[in-house]
C-alpha cells in the first residue's frame, strides 16, 4: 500500500500531534489513493469512496491530539475505510429501503380518479363555513384563520372567552359532519 514503516509512520503521526501540516499531507499523499481504491471494495462509487477517504483524514487530522492508534497507521487506515463504508452501505440500503416503501405507498396514495385537491378542498371548506351561523363562523375565523386567541377574540367580540371556546367547538363538530368525506385532508390544515 505504501512505502512508509512502521517508524515513519510513528515519526508522522508525532509530527501531526505538534500540528505539523507537511507530515500531515505527506501521510495524505501516501495513502489517499489506495485508500479510495480499498474503499471500492465495498462500494463501488468512486465518488462515495473518495468523500468517506477525506472524511477520515479531516477526522485524524481533526483528532490529532487525542488520537491513540494501537496498531500501524496503515491498519488504522484500512479499517476506518472498511467500517465507514460498511456504514454508508447500511446507510444507502436503509435509504433505498425507505425509497421503496415511500414509492410503493405514494402509489397506492394517490389515485389520481379520486385525488381531492387542496382548492376543492377550499371551496367545500368555503362553503360549509357559509351554512353555519355568523356568530359561530367569525369566532371559527379569526381562531383558526386569522390565528388570534380565544381571549383575544373574546376581547374583540366583546364576549367571554368560554363562549368564544363553544363557539369555536360548535363550528368543529358542524363542520366535522358537513366535511366528514374530507376529514383527513381536514386533519392537515388544523380542523380535528
Amino acid at each position: 500500500m505504501s512505502k512508509l514503516d512502521s517508524s515513519q509512520e510513528q515519526y508522522l503521526l508525532s509530527a501531526i500531534k505538534q500540528d505539523n501540516e507537511e507530515a500531515f499531507s505527506l501521510i495524505f499523499q501516501s495513502y489517499y489513493v489506495d485508500l479510495v481504491l480499498f474503499g471500492g471494495n465495498f462500494i463501488k462509487n468512486e465518488q462515495v469512496c473518495e468523500d468517506i477517504v477525506q472524511s477520515i483524514f479531516l477526522k485524524l487530522w481533526n483528532e490529532r491530539k487525542n488520537i491513540q492508534i494501537e496498531t500501524s497507521l496503515k491498519s488504522f487506515l484500512l479499517r476506518s475505510v472498511r467500517n465507514s463504508c460498511l456504514d454508508e452501505f447500511r446507510h444507502l440500503e436503509v435509504v433505498r429501503q425507505y425509497e421503496e416503501n415511500y414509492k410503493d405507498s405514494v402509489l397506492d396514495c394517490y389515485d389520481t380518479e379520486n385525488y381531492i385537491l387542496y382548492s376543492d378542498l377550499h371551496d367545500h371548506l368555503h362553503n360549509a363555513l357559509q351554512q353555519i351561523p355568523d356568530l359561530y363562523r367569525e369566532a371559527f375565523e379569526l381562531n383558526r384563520f386569522e390565528g388570534l386567541k380565544y381571549r383575544e377574540i373574546a376581547e374583540k367580540l366583546n364576549v367571554s372567552e368560554r363562549t368564544v371556546e363553544v363557539r369555536v367547538s360548535k363550528t368543529l363538530e358542524l363542520l366535522r359532519k358537513q366535511l366528514k368525506d374530507f376529514f383527513i385532508l381536514l386533519l392537515s390544515i388544523g380542523i380535528p
